[in-house]
């Protein structure tokens, strides 16, 4: 059993968390965490995706545990960062998963340098424009200040957005984990990303069709924040996509972790890097 053990670096001057697992001699996979989590999100596939693959599992600038800054906290900034990232620490052209605010992130790495990933992993993550977002994610990126969030400690907001977790039990050092990373304002502050939405994704729309990189899209069937409405948006547009929609909600990577694993594994193997003899 390969288990998850966090380690820190920096990237772009930022102290970055990071687990990593596998040989560098297998295909290298580049996990990045879904909000309002941490890369301990993946500790429900970990020790099987290993098998196949090295995996480096990082918390993004100001999510998780790692450093913040305000400037990086949109998904067109966060694609930059993840470039930046793979180049400092020699990731070469990783496969890409990132769920939920992972996917913005991975589509613009993607767009910003065409043929560099070998496929990529999205979903659960808000991607039309016009908006299609619902309930807590919608009031948190309509709202005209963060007042009312901010009056809130982040561990509570946090507790309360894990409640959509249905089927799978975290172990309680993860949920530990989740509530920390998150305590105090670094909830509120870790919010500017999605609220970047408006302005980005209308500028992440136009590029879809120009993105080449293979994409797995997965999506839960009753997620009640980012409706799967939003993963046939990206099927429609890019030009090498494949989309599964699980019977769950928001959690596809928790709740679903079994079909979650076996959807990245087969993808990922499908599109061996030519490194690797793809």
């Amino acid at each position: 059993m390969t288990h998850m053990t966090p380690q820190q670096r920096t990237a772009d001057g930022l102290v970055i968390r990071y687990a990593e697992a596998g040989e560098a001699s297998q295909e290298t996979v580049l996990l990045v965490n879904p909000w309002p989590e941490s890369l301990f999100a993946w500790e429900t596939i970990w020790s099987r995706l290993s098998q196949a693959a090295r995996l480096v599992a990082i918390d993004l600038p100001g999510f998780g545990r790692s450093e913040r800054r305000d400037e990086l906290l949109s998904p067109r900034a966060m694609g930059t960062f993840l470039l930046r990232l793979m180049d400092e620490w020699g990731l070469g052209g990783p496969h890409l998963v990132g769920p939920d605010v992972g996917t913005g992130a991975v589509l613009f790495a993607a767009s910003e340098d065409p043929g560099r990933f070998p496929s990529a992993v999205v979903g659960s993550g808000a991607t039309s424009f016009p908006l299609e977002v619902t309930g807590a994610l919608k009031d948190m990126i309509d709202a005209s200040d963060m007042s009312a969030f901010r009056a809130l400690d982040g561990r509570d907001i946090v507790a309360g957005a894990l409640g959509g977790i249905e089927r799978h039990r975290l172990p309680e050092e993860v949920r530990e984990d989740y509530l920390a990373s998150y305590a105090g304002d670094r909830f509120v502050e870790s919010a500017a990303y999605v609220r970047s939405y408006p302005a980005d994704l209308p500028v992440l729309a136009e590029r879809l069709c120009d993105i080449t990189t293979p994409v797995q899209i997965i999506a839960g069937r009753h997620d009640t924040l980012v409706p799967p409405s939003n993963a046939e948006f990206l099927h429609a547009r890019l030009p090498d996509s494949k989309l599964d929609i699980l019977e769950t909600g928001h959690f596809t990577w928790e709740d679903g972790a079994d079909d979650y694993l076996e959807l990245t594994r087969s993808w990922i193997e499908a599109h061996r890097s030519a490194r690797h003899g793809g």
